[in-house]
């Protein structure tokens, strides 16, 4: 980075473009990455043996989906090198010292939610951490997370009309649009989640039946779905004639090489990206937003509660909004 910096700004000077320099990195990162010529810095954290342990905990014993494993280890992991240069020893920690933690990485930064996730992946870590003997057995009933209301940032679905609007800006013959714009209908129709529809395979579409199975994370088991007109249509001209020839059993793939799978991030910047584009206010802008817009037109064509719940793949029906 220290290298890349000053040729980004050099660019920026030459253009005179407030975002050169901030492009000149987002593109040549990955670019440089892709050659192998990009050098991470490497973090050496005393914990990571523990760490790594926990890691496959979450994984094999307690069966989390792989987005949580990473998120809450990825939370885990910053806790543990922030010990490490505020010289705290793990078997040492007080309830005070993660109240510090708090305040320190998240002044300016975290919102209540935000909080609430990191005390919660926090919580989890040191109870694991407890049974091991690594840290005390109380300091993780001395975490108390913020109170979040249940619908306290409801109503934020886009209106439905919003959402064809999205759909009919993807109708086009470019093939990113094609692949789009069989994502979209996936988070609108059938109100899939990003990491549902990241994950979504070639053989979970049964054309000659027309249906579709879903392996619903939060379930973790497959519900089974009528394959709409609409989305068969989409997912068969995105595979048919876009998809590249790939030994990836994930529909959909990168545009550009390397042609591996599409992420839960790359899932969210599609739908974000056609509500920028067009101008759709909304609180929240990305896949999920579509999901709560699927189940707000299936409250309004006179759906109950429960039966949205099974929809949209919730294990209970408090899950569902109102």
């Amino acid at each position: 980075m220290a290298e890349l910096l000053p040729i980004a700004q050099a660019r920026q000077n030459l253009r005179g473009a407030a975002t050169a320099a901030r492009r000149v990195i987002d593109i040549g990162r990955p670019w440089l990455k892709f050659l192998g010529w990009w050098r991470e810095p490497t973090v050496m954290l005393s914990y990571q043996g523990q760490l790594d342990q926990y890691v496959v905990w979450m994984r094999d014993e307690r069966g989390l989906t792989p987005s949580t494993v990473e998120q809450w280890g990825r939370m885990a992991g910053r806790f543990l090198l922030w010990c490490e240069r505020s010289n705290r020893q793990l078997e040492d920690l007080k309830a005070e010292d993660i109240d510090n933690y708090i305040a320190t990485q998240g002044a300016g930064r975290w919102g209540r939610v935000s909080i609430a996730h990191v005390t919660s992946a926090l919580r989890d870590f040191l109870r694991y951490a407890a049974k091991e003997a690594w840290c005390s057995d109380r300091l993780a009933a001395s975490i108390s997370r913020p109170r979040l209301y249940q619908h306290e940032s409801l109503p934020y679905a886009p209106d439905w009309s919003d959402v064809q609007k999205m759909l009919a800006d993807v109708d086009t013959d470019r093939p990113r649009d094609i692949r789009d714009r069989a994502i979209l209908l996936l988070l609108a129709v059938y109100g899939m989640r990003r990491g549902e529809v990241a994950a979504l395979r070639l053989d979970q579409i049964d054309w000659a039946g027309r249906t579709l199975r879903l392996f619903r994370l939060k379930r973790r088991q497959a519900q089974i779905y009528p394959l709409v007109p609409s989305a068969a249509e989409a997912l068969a001209r995105y595979v048919d004639t876009v998809r590249p020839p790939s030994s990836c059993q994930e529909v959909f793939l990168r545009m550009k090489s390397p042609r591996r799978p599409l992420n839960v991030t790359s899932i969210y910047s599609i739908a974000n990206r056609r509500f920028v584009a067009l101008g759709i206010q909304a609180a929240h802008r990305g896949a999920h937003a579509l999901r709560h817009a699927c189940a707000v037109r299936l409250l309004a064509e006179g759906l109950t509660i429960k039966e949205i719940g099974d929809h949209l793949g919730h294990r209970q029906q408090v899950s569902t909004p109102r």
